[in-house]
């Protein structure tokens, strides 16, 4: 076929499939595309073949939290096709839309969203032809399961496409299905993923073999500025199987036929590498936060005179509040397979922003975009932008310099030493408030990174001093510093910092959930000041026509058997004592209702803390799949616990030490408490996100829980016991 003649539709026409409109070009003039990508299309996001099966195509991707299930769900509904008949192509840069990496719990809310839009305007415009040869009003016509019914007649869909194919703009006000008509969405469909994990058939990225496919490993500096001044590429000629030991810089890195030479060629290559002592004394971290120049000042919340008012108080409080560094902590190290064929180069890796990498590995390899294909397969799962992304630059960077496909699997002290990190977060909060112990003026200032969002730097660019992107994004680490209360005096303040330890990442919850922390435990010292119940404390400061907030907090404290009083708790006697703390968010002031109650029990002498029970009352507007909220409501809430009680990476003057699972301790199943979760379902709203903002009230609700069981203020994450016999001596 010559593909410069014969443009896509034809061919589609005559292979009886449904890829509506693209007209094709001369390659060169074209990104790499295997079919329409542009947002505006409906073909991007859909195609039905002709035995009208539908395939979905995603630009998000699922990285293990069943996002999968919920597109097939919405395209299934809003098609009223069987939901059998669907399948789901993620994040393949040749085939699917850029709607933007998969984060900030947006995968439904907004690649969900676009593609009920797609499949709303494509249904409509198949009832309207399928009228049009029935000569009957569309009002006329119903679907059933694929097929357009009138009282004339029935065609399918595979018969409506081939007629005419469908070149169409996604119509964004495409009348959907009232909540009343869904028999799909709304339902807690079993996820499609599950049963071939079950049963080993799943293929991970770890799984995938590429014809004639090498081994690479990176060879990671001691330190992590060090510069590699010679490399003895003898040191490993002994191994069988050696393919090159590739140098570029203080990028080191192996090649072999087989991955086991490949391993022992980076353990015994000897390099000498420069001396680097770049990190800052970890005992020292919040001095260093302090000292470090800022870049700029962003105030994200001002109403009154917050200095007046906290100065002319009858009562003033003040506390800081810091959250440690944390790695992303993946089961499974980071992998990527790379080709170079035909001068273009394709990547399978489990990115979560396929369209991100795809031009920053072009920058890295100074070659055109065009060339590049990324396309994603599942890994270890994530909650942020992992490894993953360099695996994939460590293999694009060997691949290249062999000519031949390389498959790189990071070790466990790649992905724990070389990981992007959570970056430290430091916030000062004081508040003024009245005789009755009402806050009269709030004031706050967060010591954040300028970046930690948006494309991550690749650690293959940097060691290598390839060409790389210079613009940081600031990510959205401000929101949730600003209070959801009606406090009648307010400034929050973010201080956008220089320069950060490690290179900054989103990691869940990035921000909000500090940021969270900092405020509802600072209100929490307000309600003990004031002597006033907690959660009455909240209800009084919410807005009257924030209704959907008060239900949350109404709910929790139903749900746990809530008991009006004031923190800490009265008659504090013995070793072991429990205690009880709620937390309140409004995700981003815009979207997603949270509230959350822990229960802990504290030993006072040792400092050893448990979470028993953990409840939460959440409302993310219309649920495509209860089950799969109820599941991603459970996993941030053990996973938020996991870095609350315990993660905190170690470094010294030079590197990361936590290299492993003994040095960067997360939670075991026997400390996973009992969670009672109440989901508030809205059919009738739009869809919100749903895992992000339940991690955003953990940190606080266990400090509060800590407080009221004992009356010592825990103020920084993680809560070790040694933390806690600290602050109890310092009570």
């Amino acid at each position: 076929m010559n593909a410069i003649t014969m443009d896509r539709r034809s061919w589609l026409k005559a292979a009886g499939a449904l890829v509506v409109g693209f007209e094709a070009a001369p390659r060169a003039a074209l990104a790499w595309t295997e079919k329409p990508v542009a947002g505006d299309q409906v073909a991007s996001f859909l195609a039905i073949d002709g035995e009208g099966k539908v395939t979905v195509y995603i630009g998000k991707v699922d990285l293990g939290t069943g996002v999968r299930t919920g597109f097939m769900q919405i395209a299934a509904e809003e098609l009223d096709v069987p939901l059998a008949r669907v399948t789901v192509v993620e994040g393949d840069t040749a085939q699917t839309p850029d709607q933007g990496p998969t984060y900030g719990s947006l995968s439904i809310q907004n690649g969900g969203v676009a593609l009920r839009a797609a499949a709303a305007t494509a249904r409509r415009e198949l009832v309207n032809r399928a009228a049009g040869r029935l000569r009957v009003p569309a009002t006329a016509l119903r679907v059933e399961e694929g097929v357009v019914v009138g009282p004339s007649g029935r065609l399918t869909y595979a018969e409506l496409v081939r007629s005419g194919g469908l070149d169409l703009k996604v119509d964004t006000a495409a009348p959907i299905k009232p909540p009343g008509e869904r028999r799909i969405v709304g339902q807690s469909v079993p996820r499609v993923d599950i049963p071939d994990k079950v049963f080993g058939h799943g293929g991970y990225v770890h799984d995938v073999r590429v014809e004639g496919m090498l081994h690479g490993r990176p060879v990671r500096p001691p330190q992590m500025g060090a510069t590699a001044e010679s490399v003895d590429e003898a040191s490993v000629a002994h191994i069988p199987g050696i393919v090159k030991v590739v140098h570029k810089g203080a990028f080191v890195g192996v090649v072999a036929e087989s991955e086991w030479s490949a391993i022992r060629a980076a353990r015994d290559l000897k390099v000498r590498w420069s001396n680097w002592q770049g990190l800052p004394d970890q005992t020292k971290l919040w001095e260093h936060v302090r000292q470090t120049p800022v870049a700029q000042t962003q105030v994200t919340q001002e109403r009154g005179d917050a200095a007046g008012a906290v100065a002319g108080a009858v009562k003033k409080l003040s506390a800081s509040y810091d959250f440690a560094i944390h790695t992303h902590g993946s089961m499974g190290p980071s992998c990527a397979v790379a080709e170079f064929k035909d001068g273009r180069l394709t990547t399978w890796s489990a990115s979560q922003a396929t369209h991100n990498l795809r031009k920053q590995l072009a920058m890295m390899l100074a070659m055109p975009v065009e060339q590049v294909r990324c396309i994603y397969l599942e890994g270890a799962g994530c909650y942020g932008r992992n490894g993953h992304e360099d695996a994939a630059a460590d293999a694009a960077l060997l691949a290249k310099e062999v000519r031949r496909p390389v498959r790189v699997q990071w070790m466990r002290a790649d992905e724990h030493g070389w990981d992007p990190k959570g970056p430290p977060h430091l916030v000062d909060l004081s508040a003024g408030l009245d005789a009755q112990g009402k806050i009269l003026g709030w004031e706050s200032t967060a010591y954040i990174p300028k970046g930690a969002g948006g494309n991550v730097d690749l650690t293959a660019a940097e060691l290598a001093n390839a060409p790389r992107e210079s613009i940081i994004s600031p990510g959205n680490i401000v929101h949730n510093l600003a209070l959801p209360y009606a406090v009648p005096a307010v400034k929050t303040v973010c201080q956008r910092l220089e320069t950060t330890p490690f290179r900054p990442s989103w990691i869940r919850t990035p921000g909000r959930m500090q940021n969270t922390y900092a405020n509802e435990c600072f209100l929490d010292e307000c309600a003990a000041e004031a002597k006033v119940d907690p959660i009455d404390y909240r209800l009084s400061l919410l807005p009257p026509t924030e209704t959907r907030g008060r239900e949350v907090l109404e709910r929790v404290a139903r749900i746990s058997n809530w008991q009006k009083r004031p923190s800490p708790q009265r008659d504090i006697a013995g070793d072991w004592v429990t205690g009880r703390g709620v937390t309140y968010c409004k995700y981003e002031l815009v979207r997603t209702f949270v509230a959350g109650v822990a229960e802990v029990r504290v030993n006072r002498q040792t400092g050893e803390i448990k979470v028993t029970r953990f409840f939460c009352a959440h409302d993310c507007g219309q649920m495509i799949n209860p089950g799969g909220v109820r599941t991603q409501v459970e996993g941030n809430i053990i996973h938020t616990l996991s870095r609350t009680l315990y993660e905190e990476i170690t470094f010294d003057r030079g590197a990361v030490t936590s290299l492993d699972w003994n040095s960067y301790r997360v939670i075991s199943f026997p400390e996973v408490p009992e969670l009672v979760i109440d989901l508030i379902d809205r059919p009738a709203e739009a869809p919100w996100g749903a895992g992000e903002p339940t991690a955003a009230i953990v940190p606080s609700a266990v400090s509060n829980a800590i407080f009221d069981a004992t009356g010592v203020r825990m103020r920084s994450v993680p809560f070790t016991p040694e933390k806690f016999k600290a602050a109890a001596r310092g009570a």
